[in-house]
């Protein structure tokens, strides 16, 4: 579970209603694992206005006009001055205060402005240390946040994004369309691949691989309006660590 925290406010109404089941569960696992920390992510985790999403501008498509209206609304950039690695290239914003910008919609042959991800996200992304030419692999690549926001960095030798659930697959081959030039694409391979056998099948091939291994999504569990399937969620959450374990 990864959030990027803003003091909670209180809400009058949330815009979806918390899965009880769901909450009771992660009040007996997370007060005993984060302690007097608990408090605070709870009150995070069930404000859904406090959610921090970052806005990634596409270097692909610039939006000049869209950066100068979101320094007016007062967003700041992300990270910048703060990290030992941060190419200039990639620019990220970030609102002062509980806001989302809406979703761009997908339109064949046009490239997206922005994508819309949570700030934390990024940190992976910028610890790999992307050079011009490298070769990388994403792993669990969808639904391809990561791996745009790499592209954002640098320009790989190859890029190979792999995921392994066919609808998710769908998703993330949606995204690069959406976002990537196709002179670039021809440097991008996407595969649906078992994650596990990738090392064996392919030994010593990349220079860095992102492993966003799958995880317990709390955040969206916990608005689930059929508790009967939350209660399965919580039960097969409990396999996560092994898979993520053998997807290292």
């Amino acid at each position: 579970m990864v959030l990027t925290l803003l003091k909670a406010k209180p809400e009058r109404k949330l815009a979806k209603q918390i899965c009880k089941v769901v909450l009771d569960h992660f009040e007996k696992q997370y007060s005993k694992e984060l302690g007097d920390a608990w408090n605070t992510v709870r009150d995070i985790l069930t404000s859904p206005s406090c959610w921090q999403y970052a806005v990634l501008l596409n270097r692909f498509n610039y939006p000049f006009e869209l950066e100068k209206d979101l320094h007016l609304k007062g967003y700041h950039s992300l990270f910048q001055g703060s990290l030992p690695y941060y190419p200039k290239s990639m620019k990220c914003y970030l609102s002062r205060t509980p806001h989302r910008m809406p979703s761009e919609r997908h339109k064949i042959g046009n490239l997206k402005k922005y994508y819309l991800l949570n700030a934390a996200s990024l940190l992976p992304v910028l610890a790999l240390e992307l050079k011009d030419g490298e070769k990388v692999l994403d792993l669990c690549a969808a639904p391809g946040g990561k791996s745009l926001a790499l592209l954002q960095c640098a320009y790989p030798g190859y890029l190979h994004c792999n995921e392994y659930d066919s609808l998710r697959l769908r998703w993330l081959r949606q995204t690069l369309e959406s976002f990537i030039p196709q002179p670039l694409v021809n440097v991008i391979k996407v595969s649906e691949l078992d994650g596990r056998e990738m090392g064996d099948a392919q030994p010593e091939t990349f220079d860095k691989v992102l492993v966003d291994a799958p995880c317990s999504n709390d955040r969206s569990w916990l608005f689930s309006s059929d508790s009967q399937k939350a209660a399965c969620r919580i039960s097969q959450r409990r396999n996560l660590p092994l898979l993520q374990i053998e997807l290292l």
